[in-house]
């Protein structure tokens, strides 16, 4: 029942079923009938299909706030967050929903995104190097205020894959790393504390798999849920590696 007491509208929601372990199973459809209720999000809507009509619907989350990326899937053709997806943004009340491409799918709508961004991280060197002797006790280092808002702007990245999945360029090149490593890489560019050289990050992502193979498509940007810069930082860095070589 909504707010007047009145019966809330049914909601269409079809969403992809496999299970990859199951050497019998194969991929298909299937769609899900439920009530509309107010304030509802894509999130709540399947923990109400997997709670009362399919308890092996598989998905995944953790905040329900739109900050750890887990709940990322494609919705009607887009990758999102489902935790932060109205389903009044429908106004026919029919949802689909498939798991992200590129990442190694569990089941249903949960994929492996650990996995990828973990070996991204090693691919890039995703981490502060400084020559200096760190104090283990010191929590914080003095930063120029504009840099400091700089680099966390960037650190807004949840790692949800919605920008690979989105990425004309990745469905192209299995080994593109995507603005997502870019997005980290121009992080600890920028970042005073890092000691790496242009000609260090030159080369790591000076090639075709990391900034020259950007082909400027706008999809990383356009699905971002934080909204975060992609298309500018790529540009930052594509500026920084032709002054390398």
């Amino acid at each position: 029942m909504n707010e007047r007491g009145k019966m809330g509208r049914t909601l269409k929601i079809s969403v992809l079923r496999y299970n990859p372990l199951d050497k019998k199973d194969r991929p298909k459809m299937q769609t899900y009938e439920i009530e509309e209720t107010m304030g509802m999000t894509l999130f709540v809507a399947l923990n109400v299909i997997r709670e009362t009509i399919d308890h092996s619907l598989q998905f995944d989350f953790v905040c329900r706030a739109g900050i750890c990326g887990s709940c990322a899937m494609v919705i009607n053709g887009t990758p999102d967050l489902a935790c932060k997806t109205l389903t009044t943004n429908f106004k026919d009340g029919e949802i689909t929903l498939m798991p992200l491409p590129v990442f190694e799918l569990i089941g249903d709508l949960s994929v492996n995104t650990a996995k990828w961004m973990q070996e991204m991280t090693h691919q890039i060197e995703g981490w502060i190097v400084t020559n200096e002797k760190v104090d283990i006790n010191l929590i914080e280092e003095r930063m120029e205020p504009n840099i400091a808002d700089e680099v966390f702007e960037l650190d807004r990245c949840i790692e949800c894959g919605c920008c690979v999945s989105g990425c004309g360029t990745k469905r192209m090149h299995e080994h593109f790393v995507g603005a997502v490593a870019l997005n980290r890489v121009a992080r600890f560019h920028i970042d005073p504390r890092d000691s790496r050289d242009d000609e260090h990050w030159y080369d790591l992502v000076g090639n075709d798999d990391g900034v020259f193979g950007c082909m400027s498509l706008l999809g990383c940007a356009d699905v971002c849920p934080k909204n975060l810069p992609l298309q500018s930082k790529i540009a930052y860095l594509r500026r920084k590696m032709v002054s390398v070589k």
